[in-house]
């Protein structure tokens, strides 16, 4: 009569799949800290220069750039809703859909192909524009003594919503999302329609 084999701790399961899991996606998310990093850096160094050197409300221009006033300018303001001015005092609410998006981002994009680079690269400014207002509303909400969750925008062009580096990657993150999507649809109709004429029998000659 054979010995019975013990089951397996279940926690020593989670541990293996976790770490088979970080082995196969290690270089896939490598790239997405990467583009994020990059961004929430510039973004967040931006911010605390604008936020040291230019007083609320107020606006600055290099000397010799002073000939593009009014139509572009960087100004200090605090906006409490999203991107570019929209909803204002909506901060909570951002701030929590900030923290979804992250969420949705991180398990969407292993089982992104990695010839798909323009996909992998919008999720990471989506990424990355998503964390970098969210550490404004986390963080600065205190110190500007607005409604929770202010962030600091400072890009003005002439009439357009004053935003900032975070605005602006989530931004083009979704037209190289939509863009993504529009060229792999192309191509699958391509290989769809490639395939049918493969198969399609040849008419005879007349």
């Amino acid at each position: 009569m054979g010995t019975p084999t013990p089951a397996m701790n279940s926690k020593q399961i989670n541990l293996d799949s976790m770490f088979t899991f970080l082995k196969n996606t290690w270089r896939d998310y490598l790239f997405l800290f990467f583009v994020a990093g990059v961004i929430i850096a510039v973004d967040q160094w931006t911010k605390a220069l604008v936020r040291e050197d230019v007083p609320l409300g107020g606006d600055w221009l290099p000397g010799p750039l002073a000939w593009l006033l009014p139509y572009a300018r960087i100004v200090h303001w605090n906006n409490s809703g999203a991107a570019f001015g929209f909803f204002q005092n909506g901060g909570l609410l951002f701030t929590v859909l900030a923290v979804i998006v992250a969420g949705v981002i991180l398990s969407y994009y292993p089982t992104v192909p990695r010839r798909d680079v323009l996909l992998r690269l919008s999720l990471g400014m989506l990424l990355g524009g998503s964390i970098g207002n969210l550490v404004d509303r986390l963080a600065f909400g205190h110190i500007t003594q607005l409604v929770f969750g202010s962030v600091t925008d400072f890009i003005s062009l002439g009439n357009f919503a004053v935003f900032n580096v975070a605005d602006a990657s989530i931004t083009v993150g979704v037209f190289f999302l939509i863009l993504s999507a529009w060229l792999n649809d192309r191509n699958m109709k391509n290989k769809v329609k490639a395939g049918s004429e493969a198969g399609r029998p040849e008419e005879p000659g007349g």
